[in-house]
């Protein structure tokens, strides 16, 4: 519980609630400091908060990753960390670095319940948990948390485990669900304590005397640090003790002990006074609180509860002054007017009365069967009514004893609320339909007479309906969502209780609708009852599911004044209510231009990033598009030159001045840095869509931008250089509205545009989210971030001036108190003043309120109209509003120092451009370098003299969208007309500027230059249209034939005879301009005109519509005219604008339906289409662009909508407007070979290439591999039956007989019980297998993952699931065994910091973060300790790790779909950035060696150049278009060299050369295949290329010429160069190392199988030596080789093969099958050969006869998977794939089972029978186990499995669920296993990881009694 004293105000309503309250949590942790507690709730979006508990203030909130709620809560040993269990469905397990509010790792905690959690106090980055039948052991390692599962053996029983402490030395001690303690050492349980307590253990708490335990048997235990009873304290038995009482929480301090029951109680222990407890906190317990009543007299409130007790309570003492249990629950209570009889109302239908004093009884009655809902005594004391569940109201005379003495029947639902009128001759009800009905007392009789109940004055008001509370119901309520009301008739104000846990406080009577209230927070969701105290000092509130009694101090209007000295409440739901506002409400009216900007809606029904899901979608259209060859983009390209515009119109403070004097300010998409001196611009062209809001850097050097954006995102950037620094996303929705820097320059705070304006606080640099919160639902204007305390913000909007302070992950806010100066008004911006507490906001009513903390202290009017902009300077204040006014202030706002007035008069002489209107409306103000700047919502941007002139620097449209736009026939200029009702000319020289303008009565939506550039025609919206005179914009003349907006307007080519007008109506006009006479009208078109063009001749027309219409009419007359397509090319046209046609059908993207190619525009020498389209894109096409999806060049700039293009007359310029953007902007076109690589570069296309350089198999197979995930592994053969130790045993013939014999084997004699395993008892010894050895390199899929180290004495690389560190000199390995999958790659640190850490990825499943996700471990390679484990976010593997320059930064790709790219820093094992990479494979991805955050991505047809900003990452495409016939192929490798140089190897054999991401140089068939691998050396200046030669080889280059070649036939997957070393790995798991000078002899280090299945293991018979044979036929014969079998006596090697045959090295060869031989095995006198097939049977060869088939063994009904001889050769036992065990007397009868049972057998390799019954686990398939081999000598044999591991179990192994000791390391298959010749190693191979291990036999591992740690059942 926590206790809290505080309060808040609201505006308009001057009373208030302070509150003295328990809050109610899902979970609770101590900081060891005993300072800081952490609680956790429950809750759809829960959160932790830690807390002071002296000060009560919250520190940090933790959220954002729980769901359902929080179950336990722990902090670490330091108090730094804190771990947390969610209650969702995998009781998630989170780790936070809880002072910053971030998490540090999260993972499943459990399929069930988890009842506690701890650290390990003596262990690092160790915790333990526990709960439904199950405890772990958790690893922190990076970001992973690996759980172990502890083994409970036969030491205790498998149960739920309720409570843990953990103690030195890997001790844990936990308490059972069965009274037990258990003990447990690393993981296994070695002890058990029974019967610590007699019932399940709760708690159990640890401290410096030792161990304290609570259980359900009422009883605390104390235990010495031993964990040896101390003294136990029966709390039933003590004063305060009862029968039942249950101990749910115990903490032990010296001689005090503090307990909590599960009946609510909270008890203090001293030991020496055992049995007296102090009691003290107590509450009602179980089921649900509803009776509440308060004395009359006296501060004394009464509580009843389904728990059956009555408790009375003082609300001056805040204690328990009697209790009573009565057999019932109790529904409702009731006090008499005298205070002597208290009434109780039951749930079984009676009602109670007791008498106050003692507690006794006065009456029971029960009248009714349902619940007593309501009771209420007359105020004149003489009846009582009572209110039932059965829709009726009782009245009983006090006086009578309580006899019944009237009904009040009418209502036809249960009773809910009632009220006596003061005389007591009335009573009023509310029932469960919101009826409201009256009754005459005593009788009951209905009364409906309205004039009757006119005058009566009621003694209380309780009910919820009537007239006097209709304004308590909130919008869209439900009937019962309001639980109680209580009427404080002399305050005139009342309570409400509701069931979403909030108490709220309303003017009484509250007749309208949507009144305002204030919102009281602590309960948890239903609040069933409140109450004014007797003298309405106090409110009493009780919680229906919480139990707990909540006590107000109210404090009437006249007393607060005097209480603003106590900081208002701090929550994270703000206790003033957002609902509370209404139509009604006493909120001035909106300002029209506020109002206007409010309803502005930046949602898009698509966005940008939708472009990939929206292409996938079209995955037919893709692949049809792939398979036809198209027109290359074109050459020539456009550059951003200047943009026309500033977002003035919704935005404000977004315009400063830069270090070095230039100004920064937005547009469209475009950040525009503008240097005023030279007239030109730099743009910052990294955003797509609309940037909302600007905020510059302390150091005016870096810029943050927001956008719009589903997930939008905040850019940081360099002024200077136009680069991004970093890029901010994944926290706002739909887009960002304002963003303010702190006064340091580190943390950057953002509000979005989502439904709650959340509220951002960033590390920027880190790219970081410090903290969030929920804003406000209105709209916010403005962050300002305090420059004192960078913890503290404030944010103003709509109604809202709120003051934040950061509290780890959250925000705490306080609304501003107005008090009595003022009234909620909207607040348009705010700066912090000159000390911390100082704050000024400026309003929408012009006034500048003054802020001290929280508080209004004074408001000043500055303005006419809204404050919209307010800069702080270092001795005063600027101010600019509506009133188009610049105010400077004195540091106090005492004294307006001086004024500016915008006007057209005080345009210094000389200044460029036209002011629109006098006094716009200001929206910025910045000042710098001696002057103001200014900008306007006319979209200017000013510079304000401080003398007074002002210069006009800047200039666009205004809001409203742009369309028209026309270029002049002869001179740079053009024309523009907008919706903002103005037609403008634009000079599109170097001058930059706006030469007229001509306000029009209505918008426009097209205009045109006549051709000899003297007249403009323009098109309006209301369908007139204009032609005015081109230089003065005077009218020439004006038309109006249609009604509809005119959407195109042209001028006939030559003498401009003609004008087109086309209009929404569907109509062309074509009027003759000299007679100014409609000489005709097109006719035809099913819908809107959209595009119009003429012919050269001034002949024809063509018309473009909205239905895609491409139509033709003759002029002047407007006939239809129908064109074949082939005869439209032939024709020449004036111009072409027409976006359809064959001649442009490639300009419609592979989304046409979702969006439109809005304009089109043909240079001069009809080679290249530009297009703008609605995502606002332009586009540059070769033209005719003919065919579906031509290849393009694309620019991004404008936001939306691109509603039109054009050329300049001589092509100089591409001019563009955007629709909503209200942006001109210019583009420079640039001819091809004259083009530098700028951000303007687009993608070329949208499509992936249709070529791919060609084919290569391994490449495809590398691409379509499906990679085994170990857990899910299925099984390698195919098989059926029932498991070898669930088949039927048939019975023997002495078991028939009932004879007992000894079993007789060629084994030792079996130990007396060997196979009972009881711990504790005198174990043998017991065995142990260490891996000694591995055959294999993963070359086949893999490259770049062999390394040198320590200067090229060892070498590392990878095989299986280990990582494998091979010393040259010695030729010894060791290795790293962490992994529990296949490694896919590997990579060296070459940081000499990092010296050996070596980072590998492997496999895995889905990307869950538990223990089977895919994971890198970072370890150092000399001691294989693990660094970091990085669970990752990629689902099925990680292909690809690389490490930044410095080492710090680790990059990895994922085998996911989207090929996810992540960057991590992993010694924290934080996710830095993590982005979709490609929908292709992506092979490889490397940091530049000189870079942290740049590097390069290479895969199927790309290569992408990515940067890391901040926690973004952006990538560019290669470009390709500056070199001839140059395409993408499928790229394979990747290297660096100098001078940002990037090599890339491909497909063909090429390797490409890129200078930033554009193609410069290809160095044509470097190899004669794939070039696989290459590596960089920047010191030498050296690139080695390894590749797929035919045949193969190795080429090393210096900048890119050819030095030196090796040549091998071989396919070369990794290189890499030390010193005059090569090491050179290979795709046939080859490692050779090569010196340079003696290149013909190179080192075989490693080799292993290649591809298909390994299965072929024998072992030699006398010599320390193992064969093997795989599908990679390398038994160098030319047929696949399955398996191998030793003769006896050494000398021959029998090979069964693929296709049935098997082969006899050098002695014969033998076809009789045509399946597959599966097994082979010589009989132990060497005469025979068994061979067994998978067609099912047993061939017999004898050995001396030259292998000729002396018998057959048939049978079996599926294939043979094993054999064995008996020892005298004279038996086979075999088994089949249906796991059938079968017995043959040579030379091949079958035999029964009765007649083996005294056989002794040479070997044991069968998986079925009687001895190898215990290594079949539970519910493992029939074929899981894939081999055996048993040491008859050592009494042990070894198993290998499906799941990639080996076994260690005794033999013979009788029992069911045997214990074992199992090895990992090969990935999911291990097809066979052996023992050597002596016994000292055990051989396994893997089948799919083409790897062999040797295991060296230790026979000396003694197994202690308390140690199993590797042992499993």
């Amino acid at each position: 519980c926590a206790f809290l004293l505080s309060h808040e105000y609201i505006l308009g309503f001057s009373s208030n609630i302070k509150y003295f309250m328990s809050l109610f949590f899902g979970s609770l942790a101590l900081h060891p400091e005993r300072v800081l507690v952490a609680t956790g709730q429950v809750g759809k979006e829960p959160y932790i908060c830690v807390w002071d508990s002296y000060t009560v203030q919250t520190v940090s909130v933790l959220k954002d990753v729980h769901t359902h709620g929080i179950a336990c809560l722990a902090f670490d040993l330091d108090g730094q960390r804190l771990v947390s269990v969610g209650l969702d469905s995998k009781n998630t397990v989170c780790v936070w670095d809880w002072r910053k509010g971030k998490l540090l790792s999260m993972a499943p905690g459990h399929t069930d319940r988890i009842f506690d959690i701890s650290w390990d106090l003596y262990q690092p980055n160790k915790l333990v948990s526990c709960g439904v039948k199950h405890i772990k052991f958790w690893s922190l390692c990076g970001n992973s948390l690996t759980p172990k599962r502890g083994v409970f053996g036969k030491t205790g029983d498998l149960q739920t485990i309720l409570c843990l402490a953990c103690a030195r030395d890997e001790v844990t001690y936990s308490g059972a669900l069965n009274g037990d303690i258990y003990v447990w050492k690393g993981i296994n349980l070695v002890r058990t304590i029974q019967g610590a307590h007699a019932a399940g253990i709760f708690s159990m708490n640890a401290c410096e005397e030792g161990f304290a335990t609570g259980g359900r048997d009422g009883c605390v235990r104390l235990w010495d640090l031993n964990f040896k009873p101390i003294t136990v304290i029966d709390l039933r038995e003590t004063d305060q003790g009862y029968k039942g009482l249950s101990v749910r929480s115990v903490c032990w301090r010296g001689d005090h002990i503090l307990v909590g029951t599960q009946d609510s109680e909270i008890f203090e222990i001293v030991v020496h006074e055992r049995n007296k407890p102090f009691l003290i906190m107590q509450g009602h317990c179980e089921g649900e609180l509803w009776a509440l009543a308060v004395h009359p007299t006296k501060p004394l409130a009464m509580t009843g509860s389904d728990d059956r007790s009555v408790r009375i309570w003082s609300l001056i003492d805040h204690a328990l002054i009697a209790r009573c249990n009565m057999e019932e629950p109790i529904r409702c209570a009731a006090v008499s007017t005298d205070g002597i009889h208290l009434a109780l109302g039951m749930k079984d239908g009676s009602f109670t009365v007791l008498r106050v004093r003692d507690m006794t009884e006065v009456v029971h009655i029960k009248d009714r069967k349902e619940a007593i809902h309501e009771l209420k005594y007359s105020p004149d004391g003489n009846f009582l009514a009572v209110g039932s569940n059965d829709s009726s109201v009782d009245i009983y005379g006090v006086v009578q004893r309580y006899k019944k003495v009237g009904e009040c029947i009418g209502s036809l639902s249960f009773i809910t609320h009632m009220d006596w009128s003061s005389d007591s001759k009335y009573l009023q009800t509310n029932d469960g339909n919101g009826k409201r009905l009256f009754y005459r007392m005593p009788g009951g009789k209905e009364v409906t007479n309205k004039e009757e109940l006119k005058g009566i004055q009621w003694a209380s008001w309780t009910c919820v309906s009537g007239l006097e509370v209709n304004g308590i119901w909130p919008k869209y309520s439900d009937i019962n969502d309001i639980n109680s009301v209580d009427a404080n008739f002399i305050g005139q104000v009342m309570v409400t209780a509701d069931d979403y846990g909030i108490v709220k406080l309303f003017r009484y009577p509250c007749l309208r609708k949507g009144a305002k209230f204030k919102k009281y927070l602590g309960h948890s969701a239903h609040v069933t009852n409140v109450r004014w105290s007797h003298d309405h000092q106090w409110v009493v509130s009780i919680g229906g599911a919480d139990h707990s009694v909540f006590q107000w101090k109210f404090v009437p209007d006249r007393k607060l004044k005097d209480t603003l000295h106590i900081a208002p409440q701090e929550s994270l739901v703000d206790s003033n209510s957002d609902e509370s506002d209404s139509d009604q409400s006493d909120v001035p009216e909106l300002d029209s231009e506020i109002e206007q900007e409010t309803q502005i809606t930046y949602r898009r029904q698509v966005y940008k990033e939708d472009l990939p899901q929206l292409k996938e979608q079209c995955k037919e259209k893709r692949k049809s598009a792939a398979s036809k060859r198209r027109e290359r983009a074109p050459g020539n390209s456009i550059r951003l030159h200047f943009v026309h515009g500033y977002r003035g119109y919704d935005c404000r403070s977004n315009l400063f001045y830069t270090q070095t004097g230039e100004i920064v300010y937005h547009v469209a998409a475009v950040g525009v840095v503008y240097n005023r001196q030279q007239n030109t611009q730099r743009f910052y062209l990294g955003h797509d869509d609309d940037i909302l809001c600007l905020a510059i850097h302390p150091l005016k050097d870096y810029v943050a931008t927001g956008q719009v954006g589903r997930d939008s995102s905040i850019h940081i950037w360099d002024t200077e250089t136009i680069k991004p620094l970093s890029v901010l996303k994944g926290y706002h929705q739909y887009g960002v509205c304002a963003v303010d820097f702190s006064a340091d320059g580190k943390r950057l705070a953002s509000v979005g545009i989502d439904d709650n304006h959340t509220i951002v606080l960033w590390d920027w640099k880190k790219g970081e989210k410090l903290s969030a919160v929920r804003g406000s639902k209105d709209k916010i204007f403005v962050v300002k971030i305090n420059p004192y305390m960078s913890d503290k913000l404030i944010t103003v909007g709509i109604k809202h001036m709120k003051f934040w302070r950061r509290a780890g992950g959250g925000l705490i806010g306080r609304k501003g108190c107005i008090g009595a100066l003022g009234r909620t008004d909207t607040m348009m911006c705010a700066v912090y003043g000159w000390t911390e507490e100082m704050a000024f906001s400026g309003t929408s009513t012009g006034d500048v309120c003054i802020w001290r903390d929280v508080f209004l202290i004074k408001t000043v009017k500055a303005h006419d109209g809204p404050v919209f902009s307010m800069h702080a300077l270092e001795k005063g204040f600027v101010t600019g509003g509506k009133d188009g006014v610049v105010a400077l202030w004195d540091d106090t706002f005492e004294r307006c120092l001086k004024t500016y007035a915008i006007k057209r008069a005080a345009l210094a002489p000389g200044s460029k451009g036209l002011l629109l209107e006098d006094n716009p409306s200001i929206r910025a103000i910045s000042l710098g370098h001696g002057h103001i700047l200014v900008g306007t919502k006319n979209g200017e941007i000013l510079e304000v003299d401080k003398s007074g002139p002002i210069t006009l620097l800047v200039q666009g449209h205004m809001e409203g969208e742009v369309w028209g736009l026309a270029t002049h026939p002869h001179l740079p200029i053009c024309a523009t007309v907008s919706d903002d009702k103005t037609l403008r000319i634009w000079d599109l020289s170097p001058s930059h500027c706006m030469l007229a303008v001509r306000k029009l009565k209505k918008g426009g939506r097209c205009c045109c230059f006549s051709p000899d550039g003297k007249a403009l025609a323009v098109g309006l919206n209301d369908g007139s249209f204009l032609i005015v005179n081109a230089d003065t914009l005077e009218d020439l003349v004006s038309f109006q034939h249609r009604k509809d907006v005119i959407s195109e307007i042209r001028f006939s080519p030559g003498a401009g005879k003609y004008l087109a007008v086309a209009s929404c109506d569907n109509f062309v006009d074509i009027y003759n301009v000299m007679s100014s006479k409609r000489v005709g009208i097109c006719k035809g078109a099913s819908s809107y005109i959209t595009h119009m063009d003429w012919d050269i001749r001034g002949k024809l027309l063509q018309v473009n519509t909205g239905a895609k219409e491409q139509l033709f009419f003759e002029a002047p007359r407007g006939k239809k005219q129908t064109i074949p397509s082939l005869e439209v090319e032939k024709i020449g046209w004036a111009s072409w604008t027409s976006v359809l046609g064959s001649c442009c059908e490639g300009i419609w993207p592979i989304i046409g339906e979702v969006t439109d190619v809005t304009a089109s525009c043909l240079t001069s020498d009809s080679k290249v289409l530009a297009t703008g389209d609605d995502f606002g894109f332009v586009k540059l096409f070769r033209y005719p662009a003919k065919g579906k999806f031509g290849k393009f060049k694309r620019y991004v700039a404008h936001s939306t909508h691109v509603t039109n293009v054009r050329w300049t007359y001589d092509d100089s310029l591409l001019v563009t407007v955007g629709g909503a953007d209200t942006s001109l902007m210019l583009w420079t076109y640039e001819m091809e070979g004259h083009r530098d690589s700028r951000q303007c570069d687009s993608e070329e296309s949208d499509l992936d290439s249709e070529e791919d350089g060609g084919y290569d198999s391994d490449v495809t197979r590398e691409n379509e591999i499906n990679y085994t995930i170990k857990a899910l592994s299925t099984n390698i053969r195919p098989m059926f039956g029932i498991k070898p130790h669930l088949q039927q045993k048939e019975p023997t013939l002495d078991e028939r007989q009932g004879v007992v014999r000894p079993p007789v084997s060629r084994a030792l004699p079996q130990p007396e019980k060997l196979q009972t395993n009881n711990v504790g008892k005198k174990k043998r010894p017991i065995e142990d297998l260490i891996l000694e050895l591995v055959f294999g390199y993963r070359g086949k899929d893999c490259r770049n993952n062999v390394h040198y180290l320590n200067d090229g004495a060892d070498v590392i690389y990878h095989t299986a699931s280990i990582g494998i560190l091979y010393n040259v000199a010695t030729g010894s390995q060791s290795f790293y065994q962490e992994h529990n999958d296949d490694i896919l790659c590997l990579t060296v640190n070459q940081h000499p910091k990092f010296t050996n850490i070596v980072a590998t990825g492997q496999v895995g499943d889905s990307a869950d973060m538990s223990a089977t996700a895919p994971s890198i471990h970072v370890w150092d390679a000399m001691n294989k300790q693990t660094l970091s484990v990085l669970r990752c976010y990629h689902s099925k593997g990680v292909c690809s790790v690389s490490f930044s320059a410095t080492g710090k930064l680790l990059l990895s790709v994922g085998l996911d779909p989207e090929h996810t790219i992540t960057i991590w820093k992993w010694q924290e094992g934080a996710k830095i950035a993590s982005r979709a990479g490609h929908n292709q494979r992506i092979f490889v991805a490397e940091f530049r060696p000189d870079s942290d955050t740049q590097f390069v991505s290479v895969g199927v047809k790309h290569v992408r150049f990515w940067t890391l900003a901040g926690r973004a990452l952006l990538s560019k495409k290669g470009l390709l278009s500056s070199i001839e016939d140059a395409r993408m192929q499928t790229m394979l490798s990747v290297a660096f060299g100098a001078n940002n140089l990037t090599f890339t190897g491909t497909i063909s054999g090429d390797v490409c050369v890129w200078k930033d991401h554009v193609l410069i140089r290809i160095v044509a068939k470097a190899h004669n295949g794939p070039v696989f691998t290459m590596y960089t050396t920047l010191r030498d200046g050296l690139i080695v290329t390894g590749g797929k030669e035919r045949p193969g080889g190795i080429w090393i280059l210096l900048d890119i010429f050819l030095l030196l070649c090796f040549v091998f036939c071989l396919s070369v997957r990794s290189v890499c160069w030390r010193g005059d070393h090569i090491l050179v790995g290979t795709q046939d798991s080859e490692i050779f190392e090569i010196v340079v000078h003696e290149r013909n002899k190179p080192f075989l280090i490693m080799q292993g199988h290649c591809e298909g299945e390994l299965w072929a293991l024998a072992v030699h018979p006398t010599k320390p030596l193992a064969m093997t044979g795989s599908d990679d036929r390398s038994v160098r014969l030319n047929s696949d080789s399955l398996l191998n079998c030793i003769h006896t006596d050494g000398i021959h090697l029998a090979l069964g093969m693929k296709d049935g045959s098997f082969t006899v090295l050098r002695v014969v060869h033998i076809k009789d099958r045509k399946e597959a031989i599966h097994e082979l095995k010589y009989s132990p006198d060497g005469n025979f050969l068994a061979v067994g097939s998978n067609d099912s049977s047993v061939d017999i060869y004898g050995v001396v006869q030259r292998y000729k088939k002396v018998g057959e063994c048939i049978g079996s009904l599926s294939f043979i998977t094993h054999m064995d001889w008996s020892s005298d050769s004279k038996y086979l036992q075999t088994n089949d794939g249906n796991g059938k065990r079968l017995f043959y007397r040579m030379p091949g009868k079958i035999l029964s089972c009765l007649h083996v049972i005294c056989i002794q057998w040479a070997s044991w390799t069968c998986v079925s029978g009687l001895e190898v019954n215990g290594i079949w686990p539970k519910y493992s398939d029939i074929n899981d186990i894939n081999s055996v081999d048993a040491n008859f000598i050592g009494q042990v044999m070894v198993t290998a499995d499906d799941y990639g591991i080996v076994k260690l179990f005794r033999y013979p192994c009788l029992r069911k669920g045997a214990k074992f000791k199992k090895y990992l390391g090969h990935s999911a298959h291990v097809t066979n296993v052996r023992w050597s010749h002596d016994h000292q190693w055990v051989v396994s191979i893997g089948g799919a990881d083409h790897s062999v291990f040797q295991w060296k036999f230790d026979a000396h591992v003694i197994l202690m009694p308390h140690i199993l740690s590797e042992l499993c059942c």
